[in-house]
């Protein structure tokens, strides 16, 4: 650890990365403070007091929804734009073949996202100010507010995706995921201080320290199974071109246990919170009690959550892990993997190998994401006061992502330095 802090100070590339982040990241806090103009503050916090789905989205916001900033509806209408446009991918032809055009597709379906992401949030940002309407000040014109919330809403959700895909291109890590986890990191010392709030009035000093080590337990399973992986070894064959051999060495393909990361438990976030936020601005009794079996505390939530991680950690791993490809790449350079043979076996030997690992990886992140619920229930306890499942996995998983990038960076350099 010692030598990743020297070497974000000593290595002036790496430190202008580091900077530009944190940068970003204090404008994207200072954002949240700044108020959509026409709401009581006091009216507004009496809505969130009522245990509605707002308290749980506002978690990933890092309290800019409890304060109905230009910043309230965060990163989530960019991640849930994101989410449509890979599953488009898959299933639309022409954008499939965008796609595969390189970097020129890329930047064209990345130009098609922020159109969908524009869209998501003015859609959002209209059902939250006409839900917010009745925290607003008295004699404030209602018109007037609907305008001037939708706009500001939906232009600070165009400056959150901006900031997000400046940190990625110019920074550390994903930008996405370090928004969020900076929202989320915001709200621990109030939760906290909530927790022992709730010490102090008469609850059970008990059941918190099974909620501690229950999230100990989990850090320590996020961390093992997050580095975990299995290497496939492979040989190449010795190569005579010219006067000169090559090949005749060994190395291996790691395989990370959970290929996904932290990005599965995300999309699964983002995709419930949308429709059951969407669901909070329509008064009719079916659509409300429809929110309240997919709210965080109802109970078909944990059962939608789990099929969800399930899925989206398949569907990233096939996205990204290309066996065919893989495999067509060893055979191109004289490789093979001992007692298999190149080509199409090869592909079938990586593709078993990835989805058990997948799998694996899968019932982790489900467990996981349903454990703590399952100590609440038993301690009656919340955990700390929203800091549940959901956002101790995505802080621990951006944060090893995090270190893990530095550390490629510095051998990165390293290497150079060998080199020059």
């Amino acid at each position: 650890m010692l030598n990743i802090i020297s070497g974000i100070f000593n290595i002036q590339d790496l430190r202008r990365k580091f900077i530009f982040t944190m940068g970003m990241l204090v404008l994207f806090r200072l954002g949240s403070y700044i108020p959509v103009a026409g709401v009581d503050p006091t009216k507004l916090a009496a809505l969130f007091g009522s245990g509605n789905i707002m308290g749980f989205l506002d978690l990933f916001t890092g309290g800019a929804l409890m304060k109905f900033s230009v910043f309230a509806l965060g990163i989530v209408p960019y991640i849930n734009a994101s989410i449509i446009m890979q599953l488009l991918t898959v299933v639309v032809p022409q954008l499939e073949e965008l796609s595969k055009e390189g970097d020129s597709g890329r930047k064209q379906i990345a130009r098609y996202t922020r159109y969908l992401t524009i869209v998501l949030a003015a859609f959002q940002a209209f059902g939250m100010s006409f839900w917010l309407r009745g925290a607003m000040f008295e004699g404030y014109n209602f018109t007037l507010f609907i305008m001037g919330a939708v706009a500001a809403l939906t232009a600070g959700s165009a400056i959150i995706m901006w900031f997000s895909e400046l940190i990625t291109e110019n920074g550390i890590g994903n930008g996405a995921s370090l928004l969020i986890f900076a929202g989320i990191v915001a709200r621990i010392p109030s939760n906290i201080a909530q927790t022992v709030t709730l010490v102090r009035g008469g609850a059970s000093i008990v059941g918190v320290g099974i909620l501690v080590l229950s999230f100990l337990a989990m850090i320590v399973a996020i961390v093992i199974v997050q580095e975990g992986q299995r290497r496939i070894q492979v040989h190449y064959a010795k190569r005579i071109v010219g006067r000169k051999m090559y090949g005749g060495q060994s190395t291996y393909i790691p395989l990370r246990i959970n290929q996904g990361g932290v990005i599965p438990i995300i999309f699964a976030s983002s995709l419930l919170l949308f429709p059951a936020t969407i669901g909070q601005f329509i008064p009719n009794p079916w659509v409300q009690k429809a929110v309240g079996l997919v709210s965080p505390s109802g109970s078909l939530y944990m059962v939608l959550f789990f099929c969800l991680i399930f899925f989206f950690t398949y569907f990233y791993t096939a996205i990204t892990f290309n066996p065919v490809e893989l495999a067509e790449n060893i055979k191109k350079y004289g490789g093979f993997i001992t007692g298999i043979r190149p080509g199409k076996p090869t592909a079938q030997y990586l593709e078993h190998v990835i989805s058990r690992l997948t799998l694996v990886g899968a019932l982790f992140l489900a467990m996981v994401a349903i454990v703590p619920s399952i100590v609440e229930h038993l301690t009656h306890i919340t955990s700390f006061q929203g800091l549940g499942s959901t956002a101790l996995l995505i802080v621990v998983g951006v944060a090893m992502d995090l270190v893990r990038q530095i550390e490629t960076h510095l051998v990165t350099r390293q290497y150079e330095g060998l080199l020059a």
